[in-house]
């Protein structure tokens, strides 16, 4: 696709932006209905609220508007009273909601907040489990704290290791080293499938059962996480274009993914879902991938693989903008610039502002305008 089609969507997910910003005051956009646009909202973000100032980073540096740098700073700091929960977690909000703000701008007072934020994920680190637990305070409804690990814990690894850029202190690349190998062990299958969750023994470590919290069963593959497998491992591989463990691991579940996903390139929530074709999609996992391809593409060691997978996120991206991404029309009543049609969470045991199905949801719409914005040329995708 031309550049001028990845603008064209940028252009509307930006209109949503402005839309939304309209809209809010002091809640965090966490998930919309795909019907209305109307949010539904959390007062303090809960583990999405960074994915809502990092659009605003994007849009600040990409139009050096005031306003967007304004807005991103204004709900960056709003982040502030979550920085010593005890959750894993939180490296997702104060990566993409705090620290992009030193990455994309610069920004002195963001990045003393993140790193307020990676120094307490740090010292979260177990020796005894060789990773970050979920938790106390981790965003699940149930099976959460210090024995308990997920491979949506790998959300932990961009906020260390741009912590570890940022200071020159190797100690927070170290325990992101650790985390992610021991992570993606747990969780990753032989055939490049992951599982969800997992209980350890807090004495020695050891696995003590597999499970899902958001997936079909405990054996299924739930769509998010593969997805957050793979994007985490292909940042933590741009910290570290070495371990060639990581690289095949990444490759293996990027392959997975690629040989599973339907042919209109969009998951459905999970790829085990007995009613499949006729159940939901997941946007959102789809977008989360979408950003790992295209950074793949940039590490993977051949041209040829290089190109494959570019091409994978290429045709990735268009699928989501051509088949669910709201559009300019007078006869639509939805804003423009959703991105539709991501399950947000299908089990019946969700905690409640998680229960939501087709919907729009904030993290999946910052994946894709991040992968937009790759697309369009405005920053490399291993950089991000």
């Amino acid at each position: 696709m031309s550049k001028s089609r990845w603008a064209h969507a940028i252009n509307l997910m930006q209109a949503r932006v402005d839309q939304t910003l309209a809209a809010m005051k002091i809640e965090f956009p966490h998930w919309a209905d795909s019907s209305t646009g109307k949010w539904t909202t959390t007062p303090d973000g809960d583990w999405t609220g960074g994915a809502w100032p990092g659009m605003l980073w994007l849009l600040a540096r990409r139009s050096g508007e005031a306003k967007y740098l304004d807005a991103a700073r204004f709900w960056s700091s709003r982040l502030k009273p979550r920085a010593q929960l005890q959750t894993a977690f939180k490296g997702f909000g104060f990566y993409y909601g705090v620290a992009l703000g030193d990455v994309l701008c610069q920004d002195k007072d963001a990045a003393l907040l993140a790193l307020d934020a990676a120094t307490s994920l740090k010292t979260q680190f177990d020796c005894r489990l060789g990773l970050i637990p979920l938790g106390r305070d981790a965003e699940e409804a149930e099976d959460v704290g210090n024995s308990f690990s997920s491979i949506d814990s790998l959300q932990a690894v961009p906020l260390l290791y741009w912590a570890a850029a940022r200071t020159g202190d190797s100690s927070y690349a170290g325990i992101a080293a650790r985390h992610t190998t021991r992570v993606l062990d747990i969780h990753m299958r032989s055939d490049g499938s992951i599982v969800q969750s997992s209980e350890l023994n807090p004495s020695t470590g050891k696995i003590v059962r597999h499970f899902t919290h958001k997936g079909f069963s405990d054996t299924s593959v739930w769509g998010r996480a593969q997805a957050w497998g793979l994007v985490y491992a292909a940042i933590a591989l741009a910290h570290h274009p070495h371990e060639t463990r990581w690289m095949e691991q990444l490759m293996a579940g990027a392959d997975w993914w690629l040989s599973h996903v339907p042919a209109s390139m969009v998951a459905f929530w999970d790829f085990d879902d007995p009613d499949i074709p006729n159940t939901e999609t997941d946007t959102a996992a789809t977008a989360i991938t979408c950003s790992a391809l295209l950074k793949l593409a940039r590490l993977a060691p051949t041209a040829a693989l290089r190109v494959r997978y570019r091409e994978a996120g290429e045709r990735t991206a268009k699928a989501l903008i051509e088949t669910y991404l709201t559009p300019t029309n007078p006869d639509d009543p939805r804003p423009p610039g959703m991105l539709v049609g991501a399950c947000f969470n299908k089990r019946r045991d969700a905690r409640a502002q998680d229960s939501a199905n087709n919907a729009e949801t904030i993290f999946g719409s910052y994946y894709l305008f991040e992968s937009l914005n790759v697309l369009d040329g405005l920053i490399e995708a291993e950089k991000i």
